[in-house]
């Protein structure tokens, strides 16, 4: 009996301290409803390129040239645009975080629209920034950062680093209008990042144990209403509270995530495996090509014609076939996936048809 008093308060130690690692903050797992990021756009010039701008061919970029040289009342004729290698036409990026207000200053991505070989060393001419309504919500200017280069010889040879075209400018732009994005009366709308009903229950019992019961409700496994004050200052205290409240997530189904285009293989550490028997070979083909000649005879006004020889040789790998037991975890399909000699291309084929068979317990994703 003293055994078991000292073994019990140990293992509700560690059973405590495993839910604690499995809680996470509640504003991790939720999207507030109206508290979101807005994508901004808009079309400007880079000018001060050192002849590495757009070309004459590129019409749009002289057109804005021309357009903004009258507005400094230079007046020119559509016939007779400006042809600047030192200029190129760009399309500028900026994302409007929540509750910004005007003053304030974001970055900005610019990535060039023409045949412009490099916009280092360039300078945005002053942009403005769109949202999706049309209106103006930042203005863009400033000098750009770009982390590529490209150098060219005189015989064509050249040599790039990273991407040339494209670059940043931190804090590039002003923010000229807000937007009101969390509704400021009325019930807080929490949409879970992974909808699953055991996450939202917790949830909903989480802020009820902390603010009375009935103040949360979950409306379905993704959304849930909650009765938050309509007073500013008491609604910002609340909100506060929010972000300090743990809850724990309920257990998601395990998944094998497919790239096809960069042949990256993603297994969480959930995916299991059920008893199979998987065997895996290659087969290569190899075809050399020799060329050779025929040479006459000294003397016999014979041709000299030429010779081709060909050579097919198939290799085939004996394939070993190999049984995973019932259960078998991660550690053990990559081990025995290695064993293989199967490459990440290989490795797809084999987790997808297990999946086809039955096999494999996780939803497979290809990307």
């Amino acid at each position: 009996m003293r055994l078991f008093c000292l073994i019990l308060p140990g293992l509700l130690l560690l059973l405590s301290q495993q839910s604690q690692a499995a809680a996470r903050p509640l504003l991790d797992i939720v999207d507030i409803q109206g508290v979101r990021d807005n994508q901004l756009v808009g079309y400007g010039l880079v000018v001060g390129l050192p002849g590495s701008g757009d070309k004459a061919q590129i019409k749009f970029a002289a057109q804005s040239l021309n357009n903004m040289l009258k507005q400094f009342g230079v007046q020119l004729d559509e016939a007779s645009l400006p042809k600047s290698k030192n200029v190129a036409a760009v399309a500028v990026q900026a994302t409007l975080p929540p509750m910004a207000s005007p003053g304030q200053a974001i970055d900005v991505t610019i990535m060039s629209l023409g045949d412009a070989k490099s916009l280092h060393g360039g300078s945005l001419m002053l942009t403005p920034l769109r949202g999706v309504d049309g209106k103006v919500y930042a203005l863009a200017q400033g000098n750009l950062v770009v982390g590529g280069i490209k150098a060219e010889g005189l015989n064509g040879s050249s040599v790039t680093v990273n991407v040339p075209t494209a670059g940043i400018i931190p804090g590039g732009a002003i923010i000229e209008r807000s937007i009101g994005n969390l509704q400021q009366d009325g019930d807080l709308v929490l949409n879970l990042k992974k909808p699953n009903y055991k996450t939202a229950r917790n949830v909903v019992t989480a802020i009820n144990d902390m603010f009375g019961p009935s103040v949360a409700r979950a409306e379905n496994w993704s959304k849930l209403v909650i009765s938050a004050p309509k007073d500013a200052d008491n609604r910002t205290t609340f909100m506060a509270m929010l972000q300090d409240l743990t809850v724990e997530e309920g257990s998601q189904r395990p998944r094998v995530v497919f790239n096809s285009r960069t042949g990256t293989v993603v297994i969480s550490n959930e995916v299991r495996v059920k008893r199979a028997a998987v065997s895996h070979g290659s087969l290569t083909i190899t075809i050399s090509e020799q060329e050779g000649a025929s040479q006459p005879m000294p003397f016999s006004r014979g041709e000299t014609l030429p010779l081709q020889n060909s050579s097919v040789d198939v290799t085939q790998q004996n394939a070993n076939m190999m049984v995973w037991p019932e259960g078998t975890s991660l550690d053990t399909i990559v081990q025995a996936v290695n064993s293989l000699g199967a490459t990440p291309t290989e490795l797809m084929s084999i987790l997808l048809a297990l999946d086809k068979a039955g096999a494999l317990d996780a939803d497979v994703v290809v990307i």
